[in-house]
């Protein structure tokens, strides 16, 4: 299937690693140009290299996505730099499980406020894309946390409240055909990713959620990715506002 991507521009916050890198691979790999951003500058310039092979062109910075003025700044450069904006993906996270004051603060201020200041930032050039090609669209990577209530915590709790600004985002910006969704993965496996530390640390409990996923695997940064991907892209034009749970089946809700 075409998803009509070739030639688009998209900014993946949080893209050197895990399902971030995946989805900006993904994203090259369609013919899309990409600029990401990380937190640390180290990881950037092989990043970078591995899109640009794809035949792209490839943009990176070192972003505190914290820093909203500073976050918008990069948006907004990197939206000059890529010549538009058609695609926006927001996929840093906090990953912060606490119910301390400082987890609370993390998840607003990475994983919801991350999401909308870019946003806001790139809105222009979002409505532009928009208006010249019948479709511009933002994904959000949310968490089956958001939907499953235990302990008190800030990233289950951050993660519904984004739910709801990206539904609210989708409603008002319709009309101008700028599209929002969010991909809520279950767990996710990669090295160097959380569930590989818990892995190496925390054996027991490791087997004890593999257990749990029905599949019998935990999803790959690529089965995140596709998912994604396939949202930003035309080929879903009609579909904004949706909180698609990409789990394997692992929780039991029924998405009515």
């Amino acid at each position: 299937m075409d998803l009509g991507l070739n030639g688009k521009k998209a900014i993946v916050l949080g893209g050197t690693r895990g399902i971030g890198r995946a989805i900006a691979e993904t994203l090259a790999g369609e013919g899309v140009d990409v600029a990401i951003c990380a937190r640390g500058e180290a990881a950037i310039p092989e990043a970078i290299a591995a899109l640009e092979a794809k035949g792209v062109k490839a943009f990176g910075g070192a972003v505190d996505i914290a820093d909203g003025a500073a976050l918008k700044a990069w948006v907004a450069a990197a939206g000059k730099d890529l010549g538009g904006i058609d695609i926006l993906i927001s996929n840093a996270s906090a990953m912060t499980q606490g119910g301390d004051e400082k987890s609370w603060r993390d998840c607003l201020d990475i994983d919801v406020l991350g999401c909308l200041n870019a946003f806001e930032a790139a809105e222009p050039l979002l409505a532009e894309a928009a208006a010249r090609n019948g479709d511009a669209a933002v994904v959000s990577i949310g968490s089956v946390s958001s939907v499953n209530a235990g302990e008190v915590g800030a990233y289950g709790a951050m993660k519904a409240a984004l739910i709801h600004a990206i539904k609210g985002l989708a409603k008002k910006n319709a009309p101008r055909h700028i599209r929002a969704n969010v991909v809520s993965p279950g767990t996710v496996y990669f090295k160097g990713g959380v569930w590989n530390m818990i892995e190496d640390n925390m054996p027991d409990f490791f087997k004890a959620t593999m257990a749990r996923n029905p599949t019998g695997r935990m999803a790959t940064p690529q089965d995140i990715a596709d998912a994604a991907v396939f949202l930003a892209s035309p080929r879903s034009s009609f579909t904004t506002g949706i909180n698609m749970i990409v789990d394997g089946a692992i929780t039991d809700r029924a998405n009515y």
